[in-house]
């Protein structure tokens, strides 16, 4: 049997900056990702993605992300950063490694860390650092399980050639409904559904100045307000003019979000019943912690107890890369290297008096 002082699950940006924060504090972890690179769920996102964070402030500690700092790194070389800063941590990475669950120890000593393939390790000590995006949320919309089209969510999502001549209704309101609507608009028909009408931040609100640069100016991105976040908020759209003169432009058009869904039709709110071949949601994610389950970790509805990344009655378990975990940039990549620090203290402290 195996031993380790942390086991860090997840090789995504969270659990790169996990690792090299408790390396920081003196402690060897091994980190465990269930891919075939450490490089968490960016490979998997829509083809076109861009940062809406010029690269200076999207870099994890101790390995600035190289280049102009102003510019706009594509999803492409985000994945190629993480794959250089996982060669550089001085901290064992094992790839295509799931883990399946974590339960305590009957000696007290820690946690069984059981991976997909049956074999098992102890630890001391386990950072969950899946992050916020693992799971892609499905709303219950009525009719929509008996939708005749197809329905995707944003995270299937690629590229809008497939869709070419289709009338696609895209549902969400955020960063990725938006962009996504709007690219597909230049392919197909396409509506944007929402509960409530898109809100919008200037990507660069004074003199110039990108939006991030205000958020660390004025503190507001590390402010400590994710105590106060019960449920997921709707961010606000951050755009350069263009997303904002597409939806002006009806390409895509706005609606609000439709009562129903009836074999191929969809039931608008502010109109007759309507053909639909596609339905993309883009309805945000949940926390992929099923591991984490059989411990008593999680509520009911899924999501971990904790305060500022240390669980409420699990010693020796933490989290990295929850959105909101303690504030605006926690689950940026800007962000999500004060946050490991901040659990690598408290971990570190917990095996010293253990």
């Amino acid at each position: 049997m195996e031993y380790v002082d942390v086991a860090v699950i997840g090789g995504g940006q969270s659990g790169l900056a996990a690792a090299r924060a408790l390396r920081q504090h003196g402690i060897t972890p091994v980190v465990l990702e269930a891919s075939e690179r450490a490089a968490g769920s960016w490979p998997r996102y829509y083809d076109s993605l861009t940062l809406f964070s010029p690269a200076r402030y999207s870099a994890l500690p101790g390995l600035p992300f190289g280049g102009d700092p102003q510019r706009y790194p594509h999803r492409d070389e985000v994945v190629d950063y993480l794959l250089r800063y996982a060669a550089r941590l001085d901290a064992q990475i094992r790839t295509g490694c799931r883990v399946d669950e974590v339960s305590c120890r009957g000696d007290g000593e820690g946690f069984w860390v059981t991976l997909a393939d049956g074999s098992r390790l102890g630890a001391r000590a386990v950072v969950a650092a899946t992050g916020g995006f693992g799971c892609p949320r499905r709303p219950a919309l009525e009719g929509l399980e008996s939708f005749t089209g197809t329905v995707l969510h944003v995270a299937q999502y690629r590229g809008p050639e497939p869709f070419a001549g289709q009338r696609v209704v895209v549902v969400g309101a955020g960063n990725s409904a938006v962009q996504v609507a709007a690219e597909l608009a230049g392919h197909a028909r396409v509506s944007l559904a929402s509960r409530a009408p898109v809100k919008w931040f200037k990507q660069r609100p004074l003199a110039g100045k990108d939006l991030h640069f205000w958020l660390q100016v004025t503190g507001l991105d590390i402010a400590p307000l994710g105590r106060f976040q019960r449920a997921p908020a709707t961010m606000a759209v951050i755009d350069d003019g263009r997303y904002r003169a597409a939806l002006a432009a009806g390409a895509p058009d706005r609606r609000p979000m439709f009562a129903a869904v009836e074999g191929a039709k969809v039931i608008w709110q502010d109109g007759p019943a309507e053909e639909v071949d596609t339905i993309v949601l883009a309805t945000g994610y949940r926390p992929d912690l099923g591991y984490l389950g059989r411990l008593g970790a999680l509520d009911a509805q899924g999501r971990p107890r904790h305060r500022d990344g240390i669980a409420h009655a699990q010693p020796g378990l933490a989290y990295v890369g929850l959105e909101w975990q303690r504030s605006l940039s926690s689950a940026s990549l800007r962000g999500v290297g004060r946050d490991a620090d901040r659990i690598a203290r408290r971990l570190a402290a917990h095996l010293a008096r253990r």
